[in-house]
């Protein structure tokens, strides 16, 4: 009797959908997660020469040559300062449900940074980019860093020019691909278009949109306990004009670079250094451009070339942490003469006068408690200038001329 009163409840329990194993929940419906950052940023900055700066001088790249007035005095060697918080910024990551066997994620960053001085201001889309990881593969598709500049390995300086002129700069729409060759070491392949800060064309990135091949970029890197290194190459084909003296033309600028970066930590020091070498790296807010050479109605291109180098080291203390930092760029101009000094286009470089070269030293203490820190530091950078020759070189008539920035950086953190 009693082993049939058992099997009735076991029936009663399995129709009634009731088990004794609980049943695996359902899956969410929602399954998305975002997480906001960014910080809150002022810098207050004291210059004692005029720069090429950008946003109401708030980021600076050389000290601008000598500029005689009537009375043959230098213009451009006067003072100046300035208060701004536009850099502050903020985002957002998300993650969401796996798609194809990847493990989902994007991010969106903007600041008040604007595009043009005009603007400045307004929001400046940064970050805008969706990551697909297949734990040895993933995917990038999107806006974020040009593949020359390294997250992990750029200048820890508190000016907001963060080593630009020495250290690639900038964002570009890209897709980059990146395979783990090993636990230790990777391979990436990245094609991208340039966003921002191009040279040649007659409006902003025309030439680049003119070419139907992106910049293809391909890099190694090792990541280890406390050693991260890397190297690459970069292959750029931009087309400045689609139509010359009113006869279509398909000529485009080719230029190569190759680059390095190394960096070490431990619970003491942070060392970083970075290489690199290429031709027209205008788009990487660093010297350089191009010249031309103008027969009947064709014009063909030649890049300049420039070599740039960098090093920062900075103490790992957790709540006062110095640093230095040193770079140096050269101008080696291109290959090829242009037909005339009008031919001749970049940054740094003019039809009159050019730069030959420019080094930066500065010296910073960032003093830190929670999620706030302030950093003053101390910054000399120094240019070296001369009358433009066919190659798009300073050659003669040389001027060297200093700026020295004093500036401190506030900066709270969520």
């Amino acid at each position: 009797m009693k082993k049939r009163y058992l099997i009735l409840l076991a029936a009663i329990a399995s129709f009634k959908g009731y088990s004794q194993t609980p049943a695996a929940p359902a899956p969410s419906a929602n399954d998305y997660s975002v997480s906001w950052y960014g910080f809150l940023r002022s810098d207050y900055i004291f210059d004692s020469r005029k720069s090429a700066m950008a946003r109401e001088d708030q980021l600076n790249l050389y000290p601008n040559d000598v500029l005689r007035d009537a009375n043959g005095k230098d213009a451009n060697a006067v003072g100046q300062s300035n208060f701004l918080a536009v850099t502050s910024r903020f985002g957002a990551k998300v993650k969401g449900p796996d798609v194809w066997g990847a493990k989902m994620g994007g991010t969106l960053e903007a600041d008040f940074y604007a595009t043009v001085e005009a603007n400045i201001g307004s929001l400046r889309l940064r970050h805008a980019f969706i990551t697909m990881d297949w734990k040895k593969t993933s995917l990038t598709m999107g806006q974020t860093w040009y593949p020359t500049f390294i997250p992990e390995v750029f200048p820890g300086v508190a000016n907001f020019n963060t080593g630009i002129l020495f250290n690639p700069f900038g964002w570009a729409t890209q897709v980059k691909l990146k395979q783990a060759l090993s636990k230790d070491v990777s391979l990436s392949l990245t094609a991208y278009k340039e966003r921002e800060f191009s040279v040649a064309g007659t409006t902003a990135n025309a030439a680049s949109i003119n070419s139907t091949l992106p910049t293809l970029n391909a890099q190694l890197q090792y990541k280890g306990k406390n050693v991260f290194l890397g190297a690459g190459v970069e292959y750029k084909s931009v087309q400045p004009n689609t139509i010359f003296s009113n006869v279509v033309t398909t000529e485009t600028l080719n230029s190569t670079s190759i680059f390095g970066y190394g960096k070490y930590a431990d619970d003491d020091i942070i060392i970083k250094a970075y290489g690199i070498s290429g031709g027209n790296m205008n788009n990487l807010v660093m010297l350089g451009g191009y010249t031309a050479i103008t027969s009947g109605t064709t014009q063909t291109f030649n890049p300049t070339k420039t070599n740039a180098f960098w090093i920062d080291i900075a103490s790992n203390g957790k709540s006062v942490a110095p640093g230095l930092f040193f770079g140096s760029t050269q101008n080696n101009g291109a290959d090829t003469a242009a037909s005339s000094l009008a031919n001749i286009a970049g940054r740094g470089l003019s039809s009159t006068r050019s730069i030959d070269n420019v080094w930066r030293l500065s010296g910073r203490i960032d003093f830190k408690k929670n999620k706030f820190r302030v950093s003053p530091e101390l910054e000399l950078t120094s240019a070296k200038w001369g009358d433009t020759n066919l190659f798009g070189k300073a050659a003669s008539n040389f001027e060297t001329v200093n700026n020295f920035r004093t500036m401190i950086s506030c900066v709270y953190t969520f």
